[in-house]
């Protein structure tokens, strides 16, 4: 190929090159086929998710305080009891042994204290009688009656019976004590002997039973002992959820709240937020990790009203509601009536100088005109619009990859109505 047919080559090769560049750099005249939808005003419910297990708002775990053989166990898993009905009977020899022998201490400590109190009455006598010997031994020993000898002596026998009245009140003192001493050990024994009869502190219904009559329990006064059983009032239900650390501070007290149960299939009951955890759930471990994701405990109160055409003419003490079913919470954390609202998927980010911007684009006379706007509150399917959009303007809605990255403003577009 001689150098000629090599420069018009090289010619056509630079003007197909660019031809292209302009057309890539140049405005876009190819119009774009894009969906759009009207603004409206809607009334909006904003919602938090969440799932969790149904949990009696009252439990009380019965433990055992002393240790021992369960001899009774009159109460089966599903009974109702009533505030003062026997739960359990633990054995109380032991106790009761414990007790006779704290009784018999407490009654020598007494027969002590009577002893204690029978010599200081003596010594108190001798003691008085010292006092007058050792008042008419100066006397006499003023009037150079006795001798220097039987002064000394009379002296020395005054100061003995008043120690020996000293050590008669302080023996007094000391059973005294003693007496108290055993006495609290009595009222121990007896509470520990009162430990081993076991009575519902509430009325409820019993949800667990850890133990079998005949089994041993461990007890303690200082800790926790063994559980032996569950009483729970299912009257008042609740579910406990956990809310992402994002959507925490949505949620407030006295949220309304829409609970779906799994065993009640397109069955929606009402609740309402009633309290909501100030910690996070994983802050009791040892220490924080950044994978793991951060919780916030809520609990919201199931309403009696929404569920009572399940109740029927069962009595006071049926709940259709068991502790640990699993229920799926919608929190309905903010509300606006007749808010002009776009899609959601019609809402996108543009980079503008050194940040990002938020916006829709509107179809005027055939083009794409980025709009920046402000947004409020947003519910499963549209979003409110505070500023930027007009009541009617058609937002462009999809494609989705044009909407979030291609569509430019003033781009050509064809626009197709979208259904709702």
């Amino acid at each position: 190929m001689n150098k000629k047919n090599r420069l018009w080559i090289l010619g056509i090769a630079l003007i197909v090159v660019l031809i292209v560049v302009a057309k890539i750099a140049g405005p876009r005249t190819e119009e774009t086929a894009v969906t759009t939808e009207k603004t409206e005003r809607r009334d909006l419910i904003e919602r938090v998710s969440a799932s969790g297990k149904i949990q009696p708002e009252v439990e009380v775990n019965i433990t055992a305080e002393v240790s021992g053989q369960i001899l009774s166990l009159p109460v089966k898993e599903g009974d109702y009891v009533s505030k003062g009905d026997l739960l359990c009977v633990i054995n109380p020899d032991v106790y009761e042994a414990a007790l006779n022998r704290a009784t018999a201490s407490l009654n020598s400590m007494r027969s002590s204290l009577a002893s204690a109190r029978a010599q200081l009455v003596q010594a108190e006598a001798q003691f008085a009688a010292a006092e007058r010997a050792w008042s008419r031994t100066q006397q006499l020993f003023n009037d150079q009656v006795v001798s220097q000898a039987e002064y000394d002596s009379g002296q020395a026998n005054f100061e003995t019976a008043k120690a020996t009245r000293l050590a008669a009140e302080q023996s007094v003192l000391s059973a005294e004590y003693a007496i108290s001493s055993a006495e609290a050990s009595v009222q121990e024994a007896r509470d520990n002997l009162s430990r081993t009869t076991l009575r519902a502190p509430q009325s409820g219904t019993v949800t667990a039973l850890s133990k079998e009559e005949g089994e041993s329990v461990q007890g303690t006064g200082f800790m926790a002992g063994e559980v032996i059983m569950k009483v729970s009032d299912l009257q008042a239900m609740e579910v406990n959820l956990e809310v992402n650390e994002s959507d925490i501070v949505r949620v407030n007290l006295g949220d309304r709240a829409e609970v779906e149960v799994d065993a009640y299939l397109k069955e929606v009951f009402d609740g309402e937020v009633s309290e909501i955890g100030n910690t996070a759930l994983n802050a009791m471990a040892t220490g924080f990790s950044m994978d793991q994701v951060t919780n916030f405990s809520v609990k919201v109160r199931l309403l009696e009203a929404s569920y009572a055409h399940l109740l029927g003419e069962r009595d006071s003490t049926y709940s259709p509601f068991r502790p640990g079913m699993s229920a799926t919470v919608d929190l309905l954390t903010a509300q606006e009536e007749s808010a002009l609202s776009v899609p959601i998927q019609a809402v996108t980010t543009r980079a503008k100088e050194s940040e990002s911007e938020l916006g829709v684009f509107v179809e005027r006379e055939g083009k794409a005109v980025w709009v920046p706007i402000e947004t409020g509150i947003q519910d499963s399917r549209y979003i409110h619009v505070l500023s930027g959009l007009e009541e009617g303007d058609a937002v462009v809605t999809g494609p989705y990859e044009y909407v979030s990255r291609k569509l430019e403003d003033g781009d050509a577009i064809t626009a197709t109505a979208e259904e709702e």
